[in-house]
């Protein structure tokens, strides 16, 4: 069974239409054209084009696209910000918002017409953010799945807490885990597919693959095929194995 995924995408507009057509040359090469395509996550965010981002989604989705989008940290708070702008993330350091610097929230905004400047009132500017944002897309960010589950892969935005049946993870963690999961050498039964945590290049570690190659901070948006457990990542002359690291 071939499978696809792509890491967080957080605005990237351009670089979400490359990585669909690095899959469509694949398909083109090696088959697999109602292949599911899986993506991890993190659509809004430091990025400039979320808008565009999650339109595009929608619109794939509707005309038939094999497309899988679940939800991410990001998508969390932005979501969460929408329904009322003094909700904090539970895991979120309690000296952040959705709206800092280090996590994007207001390149979000901007891209939906809102300024989110700090120095405004901000009941004014949720005003305006809640007008501008479209129903269908908060309707999409609050229908996201958490994981996506095969024989072989189970897919989801940050980790999972090992030794916890996949039935029993919980959504702080799907979305938000780090040091419990990243360290971890044991075998989860399936390999893990995530993103969330920054790396200079995607990671196989036997056990999981990273995606998440620095799509946020402007560098590089990976996607990567999988048959069973073998992974490939995508480029723009084709296939290159990604090997489990010793």
């Amino acid at each position: 069974m071939i499978l696809y995924a792509i890491g967080d995408i957080h605005g990237q507009f351009d670089m979400l239409r490359a990585a669909h057509d690095r899959i469509v040359a694949d398909r083109a090469r090696h088959g697999g054209n109602d292949a599911p395509v899986i993506h991890l996550g993190d659509l809004p965010d430091r990025g400039p084009d979320t808008r565009a981002v999650i339109q595009h989604l929608i619109d794939g989705i509707a005309v038939g696209e094999p497309w899988i989008v679940l939800k991410g940290n990001h998508d969390r708070m932005f979501q969460r910000y929408l329904e009322d702008r003094r909700n904090h993330d539970p895991r979120l350091r309690r000296d952040l918002d959705w709206r800092h610097p280090r996590l994007g929230g207001l390149t979000t905004l901007a891209s939906y017409g809102v300024d989110g400047d700090l120095t405004r009132d901000q009941v004014q500017v949720h005003a305006e953010a809640t007008a501008a944002v479209p129903a269908a897309h908060r309707a999409f960010l609050a229908a996201r799945p958490l994981m996506h589950v095969t024989d072989d892969v189970v897919f989801v935005h940050a980790g999972i807490r090992p030794g916890v049946p996949l039935a029993a993870q919980k959504e702080d963690d799907l979305v938000w885990i780090r040091d419990e999961f990243l360290p971890d050498r044991r075998d989860h039964g399936r390999l893990v597919v995530h993103g969330h945590t920054v790396v200079d290049a995607p990671e196989h570690w036997g056990n999981r693959v990273n995606l998440d190659s620095g799509a946020g901070q402007g560098r590089s948006l990976s996607a990567a095929v999988f048959e069973g457990r073998d992974v490939w990542l995508l480029t723009d002359a084709g296939r290159v194995p990604l090997l489990p690291q010793s």
